[in-house]
């Protein structure tokens, strides 16, 4: 779901970030349980850009959760959706997107993505994962048997696609504005800035 635009202008990494960007978008790929959507929301407020949730608009579009889309109409069908909905996301101009963690492995949506945007990999161990995932219920993928391992087999099978992303920060257990102020930084000398600094309370 898109937010509202607001904070731009507040500091001058986020404004720098922002000029740079131009038209593109910031797409944040990764894991279940990454932080792509906390991350997200707090990354679009910071640059003063929509964020969209693209779970979310694959549910709005479908008129039908993410859990009842795979039992009524199977993995396959939700990918196309996924497709659909992130190629018009991707043409809405400069925003902050989060995928779900199957959307990279589409080599079609790699190359929207590169045409259109960034991509920035939110990696995270597989323990960090697993604490974050016990706690929600609405994961189709690790639904049944043993969550640890459906999540270890998924990470082993995608995480050399992530690594395809233009730039990879690492999802820990710091405070959220933590990862946004590296996710910046990283934009930037990605997009030609100087070596932007994080700040230190954040580090």
């Amino acid at each position: 779901m898109a937010s509202d635009a607001v904070g731009e202008g507040q500091d001058p990494a986020a404004e720098d970030l922002r000029a740079r960007l131009e038209q593109r978008t910031l797409v944040l790929v990764g894991m279940p349980g990454a932080g792509k959507s906390s991350v997200g929301r707090r990354l679009a407020k910071r640059l003063g850009l929509p964020f969209y949730d693209a779970d979310d608009e694959i549910e709005k579009a479908a008129g039908m959760t993410i859990p009842e889309i795979f039992a009524s109409r199977g993995e396959a069908e939700f990918r196309v959706g996924e497709r659909r909905v992130l190629a018009r996301l991707l043409q809405s101009g400069p925003a902050v997107i989060a995928t779900g963690g199957g959307a990279f492995m589409n080599e079609e949506t790699r190359e929207g993505v590169k045409r259109h945007g960034i991509s920035v990999w939110l990696r995270a161990d597989l323990q960090t994962l697993l604490r974050r995932v016990k706690k929600r219920n609405d994961r189709p993928l690790l639904a049944g048997g043993d969550a640890a391992e459906r999540l270890a087999a998924l990470l082993e099978a995608r995480e050399h696609v992530y690594a395809l992303a233009d730039l990879t920060v690492e999802s820990r257990e710091v405070a959220h504005e933590a990862v946004v102020a590296e996710v910046i930084a990283s934009a930037i000398r990605h997009l030609g800035g100087a070596d932007a600094a994080i700040p230190s309370q954040v580090s």
